[in-house]
């Protein structure tokens, strides 16, 4: 199915091969046709950079942004997206984490802005996208101190039904990695937050699985370090 949506988007035969080598069946199982075709048509001429790809479109479930990250794996790779995304006042809502055999993080995030974008405005999201990508691009290529968080606004829903946070810990079930789970009620800034601790402590992100559902948050990561 993807190599069909491929072909009509008049991408040449083998498009998807540099990449879709490169990739475990986890990422397949996890994305839809449509996302893989995307990625092997944005990165097919990048799969051996050295400098961060990011590459963003309108989302196609909702408000928002749907943004891919391809970069060299760092430790801190994770916060600094996260961070820029906090900075810029993104929420984000759902983040697909893989790392290839190659070693490079292919990453797939859907946010949306706090202040919310016009797609009706002059030049509706062309040059918004643009905007995002350039600064992206920046700040993966840091090498400073992480920005500090935003201060996390919390709604009226969660100070009235707060959720108590909740982490837990455990190897997975190979015991060569480690399943750390978080439950905690939504606020800006709070996977960016985590990402921080993850950064300080040197943690490597391997997968990670964000779900936000209304006010709650349950976000699985796959780690290891």
């Amino acid at each position: 199915e993807a190599r069909q949506n491929l072909a009509l988007h008049s991408a040449l035969p083998g498009t998807e091969e540099p990449l879709w080598k490169t990739l475990e069946v986890s990422y397949f199982a996890r994305h839809d046709a449509a996302d893989i075709a995307w990625h092997a048509r944005s990165l097919w001429r990048h799969v051996d950079v050295r400098e961060p790809v990011v590459r963003a479109r309108p989302s196609s479930v909702g408000d928002g942004l749907q943004v891919l990250v391809y970069s060299p794996d760092r430790a801190d790779l994770f916060a600094r997206i996260c961070g820029y995304f906090d900075s810029a006042g993104f929420s984000i809502l759902d983040a697909k984490i893989h790392t290839t055999r190659a070693g490079f993080a292919l990453d797939t995030f859907q946010v949306v802005a706090t202040q919310g974008i016009a797609p009706d405005a002059p030049g509706g999201y062309r040059d918004f996208i643009s905007l995002v990508e350039t600064q992206a691009t920046q700040a993966l290529t840091s090498d400073g101190p992480l920005p500090e968080p935003r201060s996390g606004r919390v709604s009226r829903r969660v100070k009235s039904f707060p959720v108590t946070p909740r982490v837990s810990l455990a190897p997975d079930e190979r015991a060569q990695r480690w399943l750390l789970t978080v439950t905690a009620s939504d606020r800006t800034g709070l996977l960016y937050a985590i990402a921080r601790v993850m950064a300080r402590n040197q943690v490597n992100l391997q997968l990670a699985k964000i779900t936000t559902l209304g006010e709650r948050v349950e976000d699985t990561f796959l780690v290891d370090g």
